[in-house]
């Protein structure tokens, strides 16, 4: 597929950069906005820069804010001794979606991974550990995709923590494995949540 633009085809090579998005798809959104007034287009693109200049990493639970604390650490309403461990910001969203959890988060970034080279010091595992010593967490909650990442990651974080009194617990198994907890419908991801079960021997 060729255009008879240099220009349109630099910004199609750019639309189809991002994931999930084919040259086909790329030029019918690159057309579209060529029709935009020119208002339009700086708006479009001054958002996307001003996402870049100002989003950050909570300090706290590293999940995506505009601020050093996420507006979910800073809710004092949430339960701070409860901490649902998820490898990804978008399991956050996710498991905020199902309204069944109202405890705080912690995103590790990844799951561990020899064959990808990605090991414990590749994540926030370390920062959970000091986290739930500083913090005084009774529960942590393994909310991880059902595959053998997500299984040799809960027991490798279990064993760092078993140390300390906290109850160490996992989302019932309704996801099916082999399942991506981003894609795992609501009603689902939700009773999961509310029926979690020990991880392994529970600490106390």
């Amino acid at each position: 597929m060729s255009s008879s633009s240099k220009w349109i085809e630099a910004a199609v090579d750019q639309m189809s950069s991002l994931p999930g998005i084919g040259r086909k798809t790329a030029l019918r959104l690159v057309l579209d906005l060529l029709r935009r007034s020119n208002d339009e287009v700086e708006r479009f693109s001054s958002a996307f820069q001003l996402m870049k200049q100002h989003v950050q990493f909570c300090s706290n639970c590293h999940n995506l804010s505009d601020d050093n604390l996420c507006g979910i650490c800073a809710n004092d309403r949430r339960d701070k001794q409860t901490v649902c461990v998820v490898a990804d910001i978008r399991d956050v969203m996710a498991v905020e979606g199902t309204s069944q959890f109202h405890g705080l988060y912690h995103v590790l970034g990844g799951l561990i991974s020899p064959m990808d080279g990605i090991g414990p010091s590749d994540l926030t595992v370390q920062s959970l550990v000091e986290r739930c010593e500083r913090d005084q967490v009774s529960e942590i909650i393994f909310a991880f995709n059902a595959t053998m990442e997500g299984e040799t990651t809960a027991f490798y974080i279990s064993k760092k923590l078993q140390a300390l009194p906290i109850e160490i617990t996992s989302i019932a198994r309704g996801i099916a494995v082999g399942a991506e907890l981003e894609y795992t419908d609501e009603i689902t991801l939700g009773r999961s949540l509310q029926q979690r079960v020990p991880y392994g021997k529970a600490n106390h």
